[in-house]
């Protein structure tokens, strides 16, 4: 699921829902930003002196990024606290990241040594390091239930897996530098970086929905004229893209692909990642606030398949 689910406890009033909020990876500043949905800047610098960051993921009231630069995995509160800036490290260009429940999912490595590790969210320990290897360049990862979903920009493919067994059971091909990747009930949602045309930024990017069980494709062309989408996430029927050379968040109809908001975010610096805290209607009754935020998150983008 490339969203993050989370559930805000905030009592005040009846039935009134709070904004939801997006976190995003700003590459090239080495910052995370946060945002309302609305696109209202809450604090567009919550975290500094990263080292590339790419992949967000939300778990509870922590983010986890993937920092492409020095090859760890940090974890941070949603406020902007550092829990532990290097849980995870000595990963080789980590990228994309996926939580499911205690689990993080981690894509890391280029062409032909590309690889899916697997580490517990908690301690940042292995379960194993190496548990989807021979990669070419994977970058977006996906997790929902037992099945894995990933992008291999190397080979233009997108895969998914049954963890267990691990086996492939779902192929993609003749994608177009894929790099995000999100998934929603049976719809999958690829970010294609490039789209066939030349040039230093590949021109017009493209998002494609396919059918998470078959690979078969929905509209390989959902939403079109993007600026190198790379992270893509999802919240209800909302698709947010993040533009990577636009320096932008675009907001989409998930089901027709019509532009929403399609400047919703702008000034940020190589935007690649991003995770969604949802807003759901609060409890009526009492007046002050308290979160108890629940989420499942993954964003990262920019893949390759052998």
């Amino acid at each position: 699921m490339a969203g993050c689910l989370a559930l805000a406890l905030g009592l005040i009033s009846t039935s009134v829902a709070r904004a939801g909020l997006l976190f995003i990876t700003n590459t090239t500043g080495n910052t995370i930003g946060e945002y309302t949905d609305s696109g209202v800047p809450v604090n567009p610098s919550l975290i500094t002196g990263l080292h590339g960051p790419v992949g967000i993921a939300i778990s509870g009231s922590n983010l986890f990024v993937a920092n492409s630069g020095n090859g760890t995995i940090g974890e941070y509160t949603t406020s902007g606290a550092a829990v532990n800036a290097a849980l995870i490290s000595g990963i080789s260009g980590p990228v994309g990241i996926a939580l499911s429940g205690s689990n993080l999912f981690v894509a890391s490595g280029g062409s032909g040594n590309g690889k899916i590790g697997e580490y517990d969210a908690t301690t940042g320990t292995p379960i194993n390091a190496a548990l989807i290897t021979g990669l070419s360049a994977p970058y977006g990862v996906a997790v929902s239930g037992s099945e894995l979903y990933l992008t291999n920009g190397g080979t233009s493919q997108a895969g998914g897996f049954n963890l267990s067994p691990l086996t492939l059971n779902l192929l993609i091909s003749g994608l177009d530098l894929p790099d995000g990747i999100a998934q929603s009930g049976s719809n999958l949602f690829v970010a294609n970086a490039c789209s066939g045309i030349p040039g230093p930024t590949c021109g017009m990017g493209t998002i494609g929905e396919y059918d998470a069980t078959t690979g078969v494709p929905i509209n390989a062309a959902l939403v079109s004229g993007l600026s190198w989408p790379v992270g893509i996430a999802l919240s209800g029927s909302h698709l947010f893209v993040a533009n990577s050379t636009g320096n932008t968040i675009g907001e989409y109809d998930a089901i027709t692909g019509a532009p929403i908001n399609a400047a919703l975010i702008t000034g940020l610096n190589n935007p690649q990642g991003i995770a969604i805290l949802s807003a759901v209607p609060e409890p009526s009754g009492l007046a002050l606030l308290s979160t108890a935020l629940l989420g499942i998150g993954i964003a990262r983008c920019r893949s390759r398949f052998t």
